[in-house]
């Protein structure tokens, strides 16, 4: 096992924007990090860096406490899952999995066995003569799992890998990828835009914003305490919900009545998770309008209109029956808010009036 340390890298290409920006990070060894953010925030560059295929501009790169900054891909000790499977349509699955110990000139005596292991452990010893075109998608990705795990490298990095697969295999292959890092005791980086599985399969997420790093956190931290708005916007199926604030009386805006919290001073938004908030017949909490229903069959996602905010989205369990127009009271604990400055920035939670 390995870890790695990024030291201040930054990457300048010919435009005037950095692609990335400083970016700071210790990966512990073994462990499962995922590098998330929407498509231009720098986190593909940043694996490319790690990998050798890129060279940064600025900044130190350690694997294991070895400088590698200036080293190319072949001495760095990686494997590297791609997007697109690369595998080789005149070469057999055998042949695909085997290239690198091949092009590497590795010892032909330990092939077999390497060859054995790997295929057993990926479900492949039935699909050892079979060529790419005569693979499924999963099977495909697999090969390249594969070729990847033969080389015994101690760090793996993927760049998007489950990308072309449809819904039920890349939840298929989200179990199967984890359960492969944590059997073999790899560190693995793993870039993705998809929330989903950033949070079911990360140790640590990285979550990355223009070429930053927002926030470096655990999945359940991330999503229970974002440290920005992006944050909290980013990470969430329907995304946490941010209200505005009046300035003068730290309430809800557009709505002058008592609300069940206090906002800290330089709070502009409050943000609640839509789980968090309930609605109620009762006339208490806050009083809002139904704007529309999405029915998902578990669970009903009602959106609202307080205030002067619209949009306002609550999870309800089954499927909530209202008509747009009906007036509803939202009720939270004051345990589940979080309050925002101007800047975006997460302010502590106030006390509670």
């Amino acid at each position: 096992m390995s870890s790695i340390a990024l030291e201040a890298i930054s990457k300048q290409y010919d435009s005037a924007q950095p692609a990335v920006r400083d970016i700071s990070l210790t990966v512990e060894a073994g462990s499962f990090t995922v590098l998330l953010g929407p498509s231009g925030c720098g986190k593909s560059t940043t694996l490319r860096m790690i990998a050798g295929l890129e060279s940064p501009t600025g900044g130190r790169i350690r694997i294991d406490g070895r400088d590698v900054t200036g080293l190319p891909p072949r001495e760095r000790r990686i494997a590297m899952v791609f997007q697109s499977y690369a595998l080789f349509p005149h070469l057999s699955v055998r042949e695909n999995i085997l290239f690198g110990l091949k092009v590497r000139k590795e010892a032909r005596a330990t092939h077999a066995e390497r060859l054995a292991r790997t295929a057993r452990l990926l479900g492949l010893e039935s699909l050892l003569d079979r060529k790419p075109s005569q693979l499924s998608g999963g099977q495909q990705q697999r090969v390249a799992l594969g070729r990847a795990v033969i080389s015994e490298a101690p760090v793996c990095l993927m760049d998007e890998p489950l990308s072309n697969l449809d819904a039920q295999l890349r939840q298929e292959m989200r179990r199967e990828i984890r359960a492969l890092q944590q059997s073999l005791g790899i560190t693995m980086i793993y870039v993705t835009h998809d929330q989903t599985e950033a949070m079911s399969m990360a140790d640590q997420v990285v979550l990355m914003n223009g070429g930053r790093i927002e926030q470096h956190d655990t999945p359940d931290r991330l999503y229970g305490r974002p440290a920005t708005e992006f944050a909290a916007r980013f990470i969430g199926t329907p995304p946490m919900n941010l209200l505005d604030l009046d300035p003068a009386t730290g309430r809800i805006s557009g709505y002058g009545g008592n609300t069940c919290m206090t906002a800290p001073a330089g709070a502009s938004r409050l943000g609640l998770r839509p789980e968090h908030i309930e609605l109620t017949d009762e006339d208490t909490g806050l009083p809002g309008k139904v704007e529309s229903i999405e029915y998902f069959g578990a669970d009903s996602i009602v959106l609202c209109r307080f205030g002067s905010n619209s949009g306002v989205a609550v999870r309800s369990n089954g499927h909530y029956r209202a008509c747009p127009g009906t007036p509803v009271n939202a009720v939270w604990r004051p345990a589940h808010q979080r309050f925002f400055d101007a800047s975006g920035a997460a302010l502590r939670p106030s006390a509670i009036i």
